[in-house]
């Protein structure tokens, strides 16, 4: 937290003590469409899979989180109405968890939480620009090596058929392209 604002002892005791450590198990959800989504959580050790279905039944990935990634239905959260995402663990994993009026607390009492806050938004926000303009303009090839390279620490950890899903692909396509690639190695 330090490496985006400078806190003293006492304020980041204060943010610290605001956070509740949760113990998720494999296949658990921490978020489910039509509940209020109550709050942010820091991953500490584990994986998480956001998602959503649409009309189709088809799922479509929007998120992976692994240690020290955030993971939230963020528009649920910030607007505190009911999720439309799914978060599921993918591993038996360990979160910190902070409360909506919490977070709000915090922001309101110290210019410095709502900076840390923020700039984590912004960096959040970016992030999903960067993926969404990737996927938009590359082929599916493209978008797979680009998640090797960037993402080497998932790969093992998320099941294919949401790998797939995240890239915009079918688990099919998916394994030509790492079958393909593995005859080049």
């Amino acid at each position: 937290m330090n490496n985006f604002v400078d806190l003293s002892n006492e304020e980041m005791d204060q943010l610290v003590s605001s956070f509740e450590e949760v113990h998720v198990k494999k296949r658990q959800f921490i978020v489910q469409p039509g509940f209020t989504n109550m709050y942010r959580a820091f991953v500490v050790k584990g994986a998480f899979r956001s998602y959503v279905i649409a009309n189709d039944g088809q799922e479509h990935t929007l998120q992976f989180a692994i240690e020290n990634w955030w993971v939230s239905d963020f528009n649920s959260y910030i607007y505190q109405h009911p999720a439309t995402l799914f978060i599921v663990a993918l591993e038996d994993s360990t979160v910190l968890q902070i409360k909506f009026d919490r977070e709000q607390d915090l922001k309101n009492t110290n210019h410095k939480f709502e900076t840390f806050f923020r700039i984590m938004a912004e960096k959040g926000l970016a992030f999903e620009h960067r993926r969404i303009l990737f996927n938009l303009t590359n082929s599916a090839e493209a978008r797979y090596e680009n998640f090797l390279l960037n993402f080497p620490n998932f790969v093992n950890r998320v099941p294919q058929y949401a790998l797939a899903s995240y890239l915009g692909m079918t688990k099919e396509f998916l394994s030509r392209i790492r079958n393909k690639k593995a005859h080049k190695s």
